[in-house]
């Protein structure tokens, strides 16, 4: 998960047609239960990880809520992968001082990469605080609040090797009712050199795979239709019985999941280019529910850059790989990446070749953004920032334009072809359309009729935007 949507330019169908995604469980209007409000930043593992949390705390007697203001404990559950992600965050604690100053008795935690990385410090620098607990504290959150209950500060970022969550079910605080996301392992053992998650996220280790079938299994019978397998690096899992009896990479699992049922519709992020590997090509191949879509982050297409980011691949590695995508999977596989401009010392011919293979690739779509140091990384140990911000910006621009001329070409391909579509609820811009995604995470948006959320349709694709398919249903 090497990206955070809130400091991002995203050039992606959430951007033009977004669900809106309740943060209430059942029992929000439960009376006689203290209520919990929690507010996620970042990636999706940590929407992932705030229904965790909710499930911990409905366990501990609260209730959750969506409104702040209604609230006796509020969770930040924070990013800390980009300096912007974190202002953010520091900002939004100045508005609940405010609602704290009105009832004294307010809880506010926070939670996640943020508070792992600043640790009691963040309890210094921001008074409203009480309570601080990383991403593998979480079991320990109800004895947290006891403390600050009794007026203590509380603090746990202690960071484990074992802790998977596995026998947790969550709360869908985050779904729309028909996607949810389910989490296959925890940490990173990547040391890409811009990048804070294996200091604020711990050791790689992966989940159960019986727990990760159970929890899909119960979210179909549920009436969920797609699950998405998270992890920050998903095609490094692995996992072996403790008597060595059984042991399931990740193409074996994407297999299991997928043959829950060929209603239940599978995606998965993040890939790493060093570590997908051809068995899980062909098992996406193989199996229709497997969507066609891979995000596949570059961050640079220079070999000497992506050295220093010791990223452990090089631009032919990577340029394989996507021709190995191509050739498995189709010209019509989505694929998407992440760029950083102004890298340490990168040259102008350097950041030239990220455009060059862009234009290779030809992405569907892309998060990109420009540098920006974070304390701690192997990058802010061993080089200077030393690209002007003016430049970097440029660079930037030049990126999202070239993004931008891609992803309309990429939807182009799909005009006056059949989709088979996904719908995941009302169109963000009217309530008279539907939006859904197709296979290759494409949003379609058509005309609503009698049609209802969760149900798939044929929409025969008419137009499109950069970031959306627009098309009627037919059949």
């Amino acid at each position: 998960m090497e990206r955070v949507a809130e400091t991002l330019t995203i050039l992606q169908p959430e951007d033009k047609e977004a669900i809106d995604l309740p943060r209430t469980s059942e029992d929000e209007l439960a009376t006689g239960k203290k209520r919990l409000y929690i507010e996620s930043y970042g990636c999706q593992m940590n929407f992932a990880d705030s229904e965790i949390v909710a499930a911990v705390m409905r366990n501990a007697g609260f209730a959750t809520t969506s409104s702040a203001e209604e609230a006796d404990l509020i969770f930040l559950n924070t990013c800390a992968i980009r300096e912007n992600a974190e202002q953010k965050v520091r900002n939004r604690l100045q508005h609940l001082n405010a609602l704290k100053r009105r009832k004294p008795d307010l809880l506010v935690g926070m939670l996640g990469c943020m508070a792992e990385r600043l640790k009691t410090k963040l309890l210094e620098e921001e008074k409203v605080v009480d309570i601080v607990a990383g991403p593998d504290a979480y079991r320990d959150i109800p004895k947290l609040v006891e403390e600050a209950e009794s007026g203590q500060k509380a603090v746990n970022v202690f960071l484990s090797r074992e802790e998977t969550y596995a026998d947790i079910a969550p709360i869908r605080l985050n779904s729309n009712g028909v996607t949810a996301f389910v989490s296959i392992m925890r940490g990173c053992d990547n040391m890409c050199s811009f990048c804070v998650v294996p200091f604020t996220r711990g050791r790689e280790r992966s989940r159960d795979p019986h727990s990760i079938v159970r929890e899909a299994e119960a979210l179909l019978a549920d009436g969920f239709k797609e699950v998405t397998l998270l992890g920050q690096n998903v095609d490094s899992y692995k996992w072996a019985s403790e008597d060595s009896t059984e042991s399931v990479n990740f193409a074996q699992l994407l297999e299991r999941v997928a043959l829950i049922s060929p209603d239940l519709r599978v995606r998965f992020s993040t890939s790493h280019p060093k570590d997908i590997t051809d068995e899980v090509l062909y098992t996406m191949a193989r199996y229709d529910n497997i969507c066609n879509y891979i995000h596949l982050p570059a961050q640079s297409g220079n070999s000497r850059v992506l050295k220093l980011m010791n990223r452990t691949y090089d631009r032919p590695w990577y340029i394989e790989k996507i021709n190995s995508i191509r050739r498995i999977l189709g010209e019509d596989c989505g694929i998407s990446t992440d760029m950083i401009s102004g890298f340490c010392t990168e040259t102008e011919e350097e950041h030239q070749e990220t455009l060059s293979l862009m234009e290779y690739v030809r992405y569907d779509y892309a998060y990109m953004f420009a540098y920006s140091e974070r304390p701690g990384t192997l990058a802010a140990k061993k080089y200077t920032d030393d690209i002007p911000e003016d430049v970097k910006k440029r660079r930037l621009n030049e990126i999202i334009a070239l993004q931008q001329q891609h992803s309309a070409e990429r939807n182009r391909r799909h005009v006056g072809k059949v989709q088979r579509v996904l719908i995941e609820g009302t169109s963000k811009r009217s309530d008279d359309f539907l939006c859904g995604r197709n296979d290759q995470n494409k949003m379609v948006v058509f005309p609503k009729g009698d049609l209802q959320k969760g149900q798939y349709v044929n929409v025969l694709v008419t137009d499109c935007t950069a970031a959306t398919l627009l098309g009627e249903v037919v059949g």
